[in-house]
């Protein structure tokens, strides 16, 4: 599902995403909803990037990866916990591309997502390589989204994995 995003494309940085579990639903611009099993995914696009919530029988689990202000956990590379019943696992890169590669690289990512069954991205009205974009799935039992925020300004994108099971 593609998304035009109903807002202006601040010149955020990469740097300044930060990690949350547990946080309450924040207004989103953009949702998706997937019904996997018995569990219940809202694949949400906010103004400052993205929030997962799962809601099942083993609990709620919320994801919140965002530019939120000072009051934020700076991404892990990696992390494991145990979240209201779930065991949730959290991993992230940032990688920088030269213009070119950047460019075709977000192209590629706004196809493979658009053609992922689980998939949202959002785009930024006249900045085509500003994207928010999220794919989930559950696999043998275990239900895993990937996202992807792209900094044009700076030629970064910022990927997460995570699984909860």
């Amino acid at each position: 599902m593609h998304a035009e995003l109903s807002t202006t494309y601040s010149d955020t940085r990469a740097d300044a995403l930060g990690w949350f579990l547990g946080l309450r639903p924040l207004h989103p611009l953009a949702v998706r909803t997937l019904d996997l099993g018995d569990a219940h995914l809202e694949l949400r696009l906010l103004g400052a990037s993205h929030q997962v919530l799962v809601r099942a029988p083993a609990g709620l689990c919320s994801e919140t990866v965002a530019c939120l202000g000072e009051a934020r956990t700076p991404l892990p590379a990696r992390a494991a916990q145990s979240v209201d019943g779930w065991d949730y696992e959290f991993t992230s890169l940032a990688e920088h591309l030269p213009r070119d590669r950047f460019s075709a690289r977000v192209r590629e990512l706004v196809a493979e997502v658009d053609a992922h069954p689980g998939g949202l991205i959002g785009a930024y009205p006249g900045f085509p390589d500003a994207v928010t974009a999220i794919v989930a799935d559950r696999r043998d039992g275990v239900l895993r989204w990937s996202t992807w925020h792209t900094y044009p300004q700076e030629g970064r994108i910022v990927s997460t994995r995570s699984r909860a099971a």
